[in-house]
């Protein structure tokens, strides 16, 4: 299955997920709804509070994922989550917030490059 969503932290630790893993997990937490600091209104990439990401997928019921995102999560070294939408070529031109800015900063220094488009 193709690569859907991933997880980045500012180490660059990671976990993808594929589409039905992404989708199920999105329908739990509400599109991360209560965990999204910023987010693209275009696709799925945002920025995630690591500390409300932790109880948000506490609180939701069960996926195969999740403890590598409690883990990923708990281990990460900023106070944010990057997620980011690897199924779209959005280039976020609706995302004008601050958190734009910091979520392509972690990804250009994550990839040495602005993130590829799909």
């Amino acid at each position: 299955m193709l690569e859907s969503l991933a997880f980045v932290d500012d180490d660059g630790e990671e976990v993808v997920l594929d589409a039905d893993e992404a989708q199920s997990l999105l329908t739990l937490v509400e599109n991360f709804e209560a965990a999204t600091v910023s987010a693209c209104p275009g696709c799925r990439s945002r920025v995630l509070a690591c500390v409300a990401l932790v109880d948000l997928l506490d609180d939701a019921p069960p996926h195969p994922r999740a403890r590598e995102l409690l883990e990923l999560a708990d281990d990460a070294p900023t106070l944010h989550l990057y997620a980011w939408d690897l199924t779209t070529q959005c280039v976020h031109p609706a995302w004008r917030d601050p958190g734009h800015t910091e979520w392509m900063e972690a990804l250009v220094d994550l990839l040495d490059g602005p993130p590829p488009r799909s």
